[in-house]
């Protein structure tokens, strides 16, 4: 919620066991993806996020009947009668836009506002625009809104300049409403690109390949409502690990994908923390300091870019130099000059982060710049000697549930308390 702020008593070791939420980046494509349905859908393990809460609020300005208990969702899209999702929702998250191929399916005209949410660097939306219109949109975004028409969608191929999940999703979003075969070249590989697929499979749609850089759709609506449960958060589980290597912890994540974290797994392997794993449960422990790691982000399966800056934060406090590259976004360090007033060592030079670790952070106040970089300010109170600070709350209630909680369950010390 706004006007809120943490407070982070430092030095607390995590230890126990924690379930991890559904995923948000799952969850903000999958929801708008119910509306393409010619009857509702339920949707089970989401999480309950202010990013789940707008999207509802959005689907029924367009006239959907919309129900959700904290977890599972029933979308009824048969009284959907808008195409144009107010402007004040939309520029209150990222994913908005996935909401402009599924208008278009439906109402063959979409006019939805271009999208908000963390700003971390130039996010065009080129690639996405491409992919309409190679399957006969017509795209216009004159004033701030993404206007779309089209007299009929055709499959076609499409090739992406480079693996953007954003692209990739409004693609598939649009290709399953057109006539024919689509064939995305050069598609992202991220989970929620595959749990996606597997969404609009059970709502009757024929989408192939999904996870590999070539994804294969054989269109044509209608498509029927699904009940279908998504994945757990791949971020979330990250940032729990990180929380867990950087106070020295011993902590089991339950609800958990293993084979979505070896990229992070490797690097805290690389660091010196202990890491097993066994069917849906991550075991997490550490103990004393850690080893200085060189990370660079990449698409699925590299290193992703929502744990750069949690990395960042635990290496901050590493023996030796670390360095950490962001290849994803240009403006994703914007978080360091805070991590610096708690005494961190960082240099930064275009898109790498130079860090020499320090013997320790020191508590002090701090703000969460956007979603990611709020996680990084939480590890390092949850290090730092002290009382941490932490403003911008907002932020970071976008996209972890109850983050505070989870943690204070583990053992932390986080109050919420009003600005």
């Amino acid at each position: 919620m706004a006007g809120e702020k943490f407070l982070i008593h430092g030095g607390m070791r995590l230890e126990g066991q924690i379930a991890v939420s559904g995923g948000k980046n799952a969850a903000v494509a999958i929801i708008p993806a119910a509306l393409l349905g010619s009857s509702p859908s339920v949707i089970e393990n989401l999480p309950d996020i202010e990013d789940v809460h707008v999207l509802i609020e959005m689907l029924r300005a367009l006239g959907a009947r919309v129900e959700f208990n904290g977890s599972v969702m029933r979308v009824d899209p048969t009284t959907v009668d808008s195409y144009a999702p107010p402007a004040h929702l939309a520029q209150r998250m990222r994913a908005s836009y996935y909401l402009a191929p599924v208008l278009l399916g439906i109402f063959m005209r979409a006019e939805v506002p271009m999208p908000g949410g963390c700003n971390i660097g130039t996010r065009a939306i080129d690639q996405t625009i491409k992919g309409m219109t190679t399957l006969g949109a017509r795209v216009d975004t004159l004033g701030g809104v993404i206007d779309v028409k089209s007299d009929s969608l055709l499959g076609a191929e499409v090739y992406l300049d480079c693996p953007s999940v954003g692209a990739t999703v409004n693609t598939m979003l649009t290709a399953v409403s057109a006539t024919g075969t689509t064939i995305i070249y050069n598609a992202a590989k991220e989970p929620h690109i595959v749990d996606l697929a597997n969404f609009l499979n059970s709502m009757g749609a024929r989408v192939m390949g999904a996870g590999t850089s070539i994804i294969r759709i054989r269109g044509g609506r209608p498509l029927h409502g699904s009940n279908y449960t998504i994945i757990p958060d791949q971020i979330e589980t990250g940032t729990l690990m990180i929380a867990a290597a950087a106070t020295g912890g011993d902590v089991i994540i339950t609800g958990a994908i293993p084979t979505h974290m070896e990229a992070l797994s490797a690097k805290l392997l690389e660091m010196g923390v202990y890491i097993r794993e066994e069917d849906d449960l991550i075991h997490v422990r550490s103990n004393g300091r850690l080893r200085a790691i060189s990370v660079k982000t990449q698409g699925y399966p590299g290193f992703p870019t929502d744990l750069q800056q949690p990395m960042t934060a635990l290496l901050t406090v590493s023996t030796g130099s670390s360095v950490v590259t962001e290849n994803i976004f240009d403006s994703r360090f914007k978080y360091v000059s805070e991590l610096e007033r708690m005494g961190a060592r960082i240099r930064v030079i275009d898109n790498t982060a130079i860090i020499e670790g320090v013997d320790r952070l020191v508590g002090t106040s701090v703000h969460a710049t956007d979603l990611r970089a709020g996680a990084a300010m939480i590890v390092a109170g949850l290090l730092a000697e002290g009382e941490t600070v932490i403003s911008g709350v907002a932020h970071i209630d976008r996209g972890y549930e109850r983050l505070d909680h989870k943690l204070n369950l583990l053992g932390a010390m986080i109050e919420r308390v009003p600005e």
